[in-house]
């Protein structure tokens, strides 16, 4: 297969060509993660009973929907949680492979079983089956920092005029809003309701009666009267829109012809939805919104579209609202790849100097430094078709790699060059008999260091899924740079070589090769003690080995290790029952200690009532402290000692439980409000 190519060096350059274009275009298409995303596939059921209790959320709803929830495919297991708020959620875990797409139907198909079976506050509610993306890798807030607007009044604003938008946003999955949107609110009066001998059934019925959408009909619609012309579509304002408009609804007509109205026995307003949450970013009013990356999105780019679409939206802000962000991701992802790629050229570039220290020769440093960039492009298009991420692993292994994909094109360079030097053959002769001798070598050498890596490919559950990829990488790339070694190489070599001699003067290169000629002449004399007496040298060796396993069982040992992410999360849990007073006491201690004793360390800090990682109620809270860059922070003020510093400050708070963590490397394994209250 080599002559074929020496003899057409057009053609093997081309499909070098073709595979460089087709790894740029994959390039450009990659999705970038810091690492891949190792969870099982997960489908949730969130709902919504308003007024019930746990317990009865649980017994009405939950259970139901549970015994419903059997036959579904490769399901492994599944949870779910009812509380106080009247919140029903459920979490199908599938297995690993599983097509989410199918598993979301089935669910599906499976809880419309169930609903004839559940109350009609749940069935009117609805409720919402969608695939359990990975955790928010952002979350915005948006604040005022006067009085000009109230925390309702901006999670109002925010979801009528900014969740849309950000949801259309390119890369973004989903997004939870920590708020809730105004509604028409009616306060009933119980002395007055057992006045008139009203019950809230009683109100419920008369505002569904009388604020229902109906049609007017058309005037003129066929089959009209002779001389009839005009036909139009008659608009019925049935909707009642302002405050005076509920008031007069009719509640009752009494025997004396006197109406009893809405207003007489209950307080209209506009106002928030529901109460169950409040938001405050460094001490100002907030609401916040997490979001969530689509899947195979590249989490950098939806960033910036996302701080661009803010920016463009942020013009039409009402005075004196802002945002920042609360929670960022996309800083550390940048930095973790950047600092691989970093590592990567520097490999690329001290690989091409050793070569040409040793090769002594222009020419015979370009081939082998040419298979570089076709074979890391040609990795991102396997990459690319096996559906992967570009990722702290697969750079690795393109780091690892860099040495190894450099050999077999070195073994080809340097026997050309001896049969051109000893045998006096021409470039083309030298390659043609060159490659008779050493691809099968060369295809040898690829298959032991490829069944190295190739069993990480098959290993199970999420070990497996993390060094897959790793795997695949180093093993594409040796069979790339096989390949490479046998198609453009030698073509490169029968077109670009003639016969040059190692400089023997006083050239940088003559005295490099006089030193090393030095160093292997006593390397050669260290040798002979060893030779002359192995059974000692196996000794002290077995001896080294033994404590090398010694060192390694003492080691600690964890799935990955601990990395400053630049964030830390809290989670507060006070007694059960009680009130949001309660806890916006405590946050307030959070958010006054973060601003004033880590004032140096910490950027920003957002906390929020009604929801935490462990529930949501009234009794329930959290908080994000974003710390400084790293370039700002200095000894003592890390992402872990600040953790610890916090951890033993709220240790000691009798009435609630806090607890200050840092996030997972892995967001996907990671547990996050906005992936429990989506």
């Amino acid at each position: 297969m080599a002559a074929f190519f020496i003899n057409r060096p057009i053609f093997a350059t081309v499909l070098a060509i073709l595979l460089m274009l087709s790894g740029g275009l994959a390039l450009r298409n990659l999705p970038i993660a810091q690492y891949p995303d190792i969870a099982s596939p997960q489908v949730s059921i969130f709902g919504q009973y308003p007024g019930a209790s746990a317990a009865t959320v649980d017994q009405s709803v939950t259970q139901l929907i549970e015994q419903q929830m059997k036959g579904i495919d490769n399901l492994l297991y599944m949870r779910s949680s009812s509380d106080s708020s009247g919140t029903i959620e459920m979490v199908f875990t599938f297995e690993a492979g599983t097509n989410i797409d199918i598993a979301q139907v089935q669910v599906q198909n499976k809880l419309q079983q169930a609903m004839p079976m559940l109350p009609e506050a749940v069935q009117r509610q609805g409720l919402q089956v969608s695939k359990a993306v990975e955790n928010s890798f952002m979350v915005i807030a948006f604040y005022v920092t006067d009085a000009s607007m109230t925390a309702g009044g901006i999670s109002d604003y925010v979801a009528s005029n900014l969740i849309d938008q950000l949801n259309r946003v390119e890369g973004v999955g989903s997004t939870t809003l920590y708020g809730g949107v105004n509604a028409m609110r009616i306060w009933c009066d119980p002395a007055k309701m057992e006045q008139y001998r009203l019950n809230p059934q009683d109100i419920v019925a008369a505002v569904q009666a009388q604020n229902a959408q109906v049609t007017g009909g058309q005037a003129g619609a066929a089959p009209a009267l002779p001389g009839q012309e005009i036909n139009i579509t008659v608009n019925a304002a049935s909707r009642l829109q302002t405050v005076e408009e509920f008031q007069q609804i009719r509640l009752r007509t009494e025997s004396d012809g006197a109406v009893l109205r809405l207003g007489q026995v209950a307080r209209v307003e506009i106002n928030e939805e529901n109460f169950t949450g409040q938001s405050r970013f460094n001490g100002n009013p907030a609401v916040g919104v997490a979001v969530k990356l689509a899947s195979g999105a590249n989490v950098i780019k939806t960033t910036d579209a996302i701080k661009a679409e803010l920016a463009s939206l942020a013009r039409f802000f009402p005075e004196g609202m802002k945002y920042d962000f609360a929670d960022d991701r996309a800083p550390i992802v940048e930095k973790s790849i950047s600092s691989v790629v970093r590592t990567l050229l520097e490999a690329i570039a001290l690989v091409v100097a050793v070569m040409f220290l040793f090769l002594q020769n222009f020419r015979s440093t370009l081939i082998p430094a040419i298979t570089v960039p076709v074979v890391l492009l040609g990795v991102f298009a396997v990459l690319s078709l096996a559906g992967y991420s570009i990722n702290t692993l697969t750079m690795f292994g393109m780091v690892l790699a860099i040495g190894l994909l450099v050999d077999d094109a070195i073994v080809v360079v340097e026997n050309v060059e001896r049969l051109m030097r000893d045998e006096m053959l021409s470039p083309r002769e030298a390659a043609l008999k060159s490659m008779r001798e050493i691809t099968g070598a060369l295809v040898g050498v690829a298959v032991v260091i490829s069944a190295v890596f190739v069993p990480m490919a098959f290993m199970s559950g999420s070990t497996g899924v993390i060094y897959r990829q790793f795997s695949i990488t180093i093993v594409t790339s040796m069979v790339l740079s096989v390949l490479v070694a046998i198609v453009l190489t030698p073509a490169l070599c029968a077109t670009m070589l003639h016969r040059h001699a190692h400089s023997q003067g006083e050239g940088l290169f003559g005295r490099f090769n006089r030193w090393f000629d030095r160093l292997t002449r006593r390397y050669a004399v260290s040798l002979r003690p060893m030779l002359d007496k192995p059974r000692r040298w196996v000794v002290i060796f077995g001896a080294g080995l033994a404590v090398c396993a010694i060192l390694l069982l003492r080691l600690p040992s964890a799935f990955l290790p601990d990395e400053d992410q630049g964030i830390l999360f809290l989670d507060v849990q006070l007694p059960p029952g009680a009130s949001f007073e309660r806890t916006a006491k405590v946050l307030a201690q959070v958010e006054d200690y973060f601003r004033q004793d880590e004032k140096e360390a910490v950027q920003s800090i957002f906390t929020v009532m009604g929801w935490s990682f462990s529930g949501s109620g009234q009794a329930s809270g959290m908080a994000f402290a974003l710390l400084k860059d790293w370039s700002e922070r200095g000894k003592g003020q890390g992402v872990f000692d600040v953790m610890n510093r916090a951890n033993a400050r709220f240790a000691a708070t009798p009435e609630a439980q806090l607890f200050v963590m840092a996030p997972l490397r892995l967001w996907s394994l990671a547990i996050h409000p906005a992936s429990i209250w989506n």
